[in-house]
């Protein structure tokens, strides 16, 4: 996985820079108009979502290097996709970029602390003595927390010009998105059927699990069903790019760890496009 390796921080900082592009004061401040919705959106994706992952892992037996790469895309926060499909879906839009806004920026302390968990608890013992909780958080830092931030001060003084081309720049982050993809296939297109032969189902049934968990839980404690679908598509929809640069970052080059990822990243398209095809008129 050496081009993936490399070009994962680099496609990760821009991504996080359009997420900071799109976003305001507003979508923290929001947060205190609803806490609410948002409580059981952050809910769902902090801890819900590793627990699911946790108890998948268990019920399916699934080998220990497979299990921390699930975790790690369960530890994952939502990506910018999330926010795009709840548009489609006729969903809360702010709600959904508020939540992922919010567990993007955490997530240097929540990532590195469920992964290095997990790694205890399923006796990964081939981390590098070189990587620490701090040192990854730090790392996530640099690769998430700034290019938000910077995305942020760009748009606060260029506000006219930033929202003119905020379309353009879903558009590109998707692009950034399909460029990794791309490269990720390419590199490993000889085990591109291993991938799911090894995490494609525990994939398929974590992605799928939680959507339904969410909603429903979103049901009956969320406003009404535009949270619903927010919180259901950002507790799907996980930042892969993240995740295969946390996963590079901790076990090398070693594609078995992000095995899970590239099968959940493919599975969450396929999925989504269905729940928003499913949800999309319903209210």
């Amino acid at each position: 996985m050496e081009i993936v390796t490399k070009i994962a921080p680099i496609i990760l900082a821009l991504i996080m820079l359009g997420l900071g592009l799109g976003l305001k004061i507003d979508d923290f401040t929001r947060i205190l108009k609803t806490p609410k919705d948002f409580f059981i959106g952050f809910f769902s994706q902090l801890i819900i979502l590793p627990l699911v992952a946790y108890l998948l892992i268990i019920i399916l037996k699934v080998p220990p290097e497979i299990a921390i790469g699930v975790m790690i895309i369960a530890a994952a926060p939502g990506g910018v996709t999330s926010n795009i499909l709840t548009k489609f879906a006729n969903g809360d839009v702010a709600l959904s970029i508020s939540l992922t806004a919010v567990i993007s920026l955490i997530s240097i302390i929540t990532v590195p602390l469920i992964i290095f968990t997990s790694a205890d608890l399923f006796g990964i013992t081939n981390i590098s003595q070189n990587i620490s909780m701090i040192g990854i958080a730090l790392k996530m830092f640099l690769v998430v927390t700034v290019p938000v931030i910077l995305g942020m001060i760009i748009r606060k003084f260029a506000e006219n010009f930033v929202t003119s081309k905020a379309e353009i720049f879903n558009k590109l982050n998707i692009v950034f998105f399909i460029i990794f993809f791309i490269a990720a296939f390419y590199e490993e297109r000889e085990n591109f059927i291993n991938f799911f032969k090894q995490a494609g189902l525990i994939a398929l049934v974590l992605n799928i699990t939680m959507m339904v968990v969410a909603f429903y839980l979103a049901k009956y404690f969320a406003s009404g069903i535009a949270q619903r679908k927010a919180i259901s598509l950002e507790c799907g929809l996980q930042n892969g790019t993240l995740a295969i640069f946390v996963s590079t970052q901790i076990f090398g080059a070693d594609i078995l760890y992000a095995t899970p990822t590239a099968a959940y990243g493919l599975t969450m398209y396929i999925t989504g496009f269905i729940f928003v095809f499913l949800l999309k008129n319903k209210n």
